[in-house]
């Protein structure tokens, strides 16, 4: 299986600037709360991370799923090119559980029920989301779709949550395979998991490029921009995209 790569996007206008697949979020698309006027006309496929990480570790999500899905109607007609939409999931790492005081069963309802209510608004735009911590807890998760009527074996697309800040290649592992043969998209995964992984993946994103930025230091020769270093810079995101696909698509893990 081939797997496509979105790059995480900082900067709405990279959509009408860069011309690889990005991954942007909701919260870099509204300025204050609110959806800006002028939004950027992509010239290339792009899909809509909801920003719930942030919202969960505020406390729990405030935005009304109709309230969203007016949100992503405008930026699919506005902008173009959305291939799809995660929906207001609920992470379960233990910091999200700390965050809202609420348990790992809770927080897979309430990204089952958003998911059916986005359905109901958006149609297949919107992709369900698999939330756990354990193996066993995105099986049960897998069960619960079933049980509200979704047949995720149908479905073109599943995000897989909670994965991209695990430190133990094994761990992601036996999540990834336990959910075989489902269409997954693995949210965040990268370096040595997506090299051992890639087989039961459909699609990846990732942001690491902007860690690697800052923690390394990286400022490219003939940068203009204020940042002290390219956490921010599309040339650096490029570069670092190039330098990834290249060692990868020597084992033919990615379609650029």
């Amino acid at each position: 299986m081939t797997t496509e790569f979105y790059l995480g996007a900082h900067l709405p206008r990279w959509l009408n600037d860069l011309s690889v697949p990005l991954f942007v979020s909701r919260r870099r698309l509204t300025r204050y709360g609110k959806v800006p006027k002028n939004l950027p006309e992509a010239i290339t496929n792009w899909a809509l991370d909801s920003g719930g990480f942030t919202e969960v570790h505020r406390g729990g999500w405030e935005l009304s799923a109709t309230e969203y899905a007016v949100e992503v109607k405008h930026f699919a007609s506005e902008i173009g090119r959305m291939d799809w939409a995660a929906p207001q999931d609920w992470m379960c790492e233990e910091s999200a559980l700390k965050a809202t005081g609420l348990t790992v069963l809770d927080h897979q309802e309430r990204t089952t029920a958003n998911f059916l209510d986005l359905r109901q608004e958006l149609g297949t735009l919107v992709i369900p989301v698999l939330q756990g911590w354990e193996r066993d807890d995105y099986l049960r998760h897998v069960d619960a779709y079933e049980a509200a009527g979704v047949t995720l074996a149908d479905e073109d697309r599943i995000g897989v949550g909670s994965i991209c800040r695990r430190y133990a290649d094994p761990a992601i592992g036996a999540i990834l395979s336990c959910l075989q043969p489902l269409r997954l998209h693995a949210f965040g995964v990268k370096g040595t998991a997506l090299a051992k992984y890639h087989d039961w993946i459909m699609s990846a994103d990732s942001m690491a490029w902007s860690a690697t930025a800052y923690w390394d230091k990286v400022r490219l020769p003939g940068c203009t921009h204020k940042m002290k270093h390219c956490r921010e810079c599309s040339r650096w995101a490029l570069r670092w995209r190039e330098k990834t696909l290249r060692a990868l698509n020597q084992q033919q893990l990615f379609v650029p």
